[in-house]
């Protein structure tokens, strides 16, 4: 059973869904609000209900993204509205409102499915340390690292080449960009930053002499 987060343009909006009340799914239904959007709780799903105006509906899913909203939105448009939506509405899927039990249980499915997957794939746990590149947090058993946005950046791309050797150069290159203008005592110092926070693990990331850095994991996992 899914939790899904309904938003309309109005508190007296009917259904964008009527099937949905033939699932066991959970469902909230809320007036999309700039408030409600700020406390609007964790969902599986959101619905965003785009049948009357297309404009707000798509104001509406652009929010959501602003607002850190990670759950992956449906649209619920009608077949004359399908032509207006692109790309940059930021949604996952969409489906017309007279969509059966059926096909919104699967597309639902798929959905959370695909979005567990993804989340999988985020994120890298060797040696103690745990990073997720999709909250963009890293955490020492369990504990979690007050990292930079660079540091992080460091910490995952080092993590995922592990036991590969990169120097400096590279380093800046992969990780502060070609049009980076400072030069490579920035990778030491943040080297260093990292070290300090990531404690009795420090040794994590090693220095090769006259070469640059490496990740080494723990055997011992």
């Amino acid at each position: 059973m899914a939790h899904l987060l309904s938003l309309s343009s109005a508190p007296e909006s009917d259904a964008p869904l009527p099937a949905l009340e033939l699932l066991s799914h959970q469902v909230t239904a809320l007036a999309a609000t700039p408030a409600t959007l700020v406390s609007a709780p964790a969902a599986d799903v959101i619905i965003v209900d785009a049948r009357r105006d297309l404009a707000q509906a798509k104001s509406l899913c652009k929010i959501l993204r602003t607002a850190g909203h990670v759950a992956p939105i449906l649209l619920v448009a009608t077949e004359g509205g399908l032509a207006a939506i692109s790309p940059d509405w930021g949604i996952d899927d969409l489906v017309l409102p007279g969509a059966g039990p059926a096909e919104i249980d699967a597309r639902i499915r798929l959905l959370t499915a695909r979005t567990a997957a993804e989340q999988e794939t985020s994120r890298v746990s060797t040696s103690g340390i745990t990073i997720d590149e999709a909250s963009y947090s890293a955490k020492v058993r369990g504990r979690p690292l007050d990292l930079t946005f660079k540091e992080f950046q460091l910490l995952h791309f080092l993590a995922t080449h592990p036991s590969r050797v990169f120097t400096r150069e590279q380093l800046l290159s992969e990780v502060w960009g070609y049009d980076y203008f400072g030069g490579t005592r920035t990778v030491d110092v943040h080297v260093r930053r990292l070290r300090a926070k990531l404690g009795d693990l420090d040794h994590l990331i090693g220095t090769v002499r006259n070469v640059g850095y490496r990740f080494t994991a723990d055997n011992a996992e």
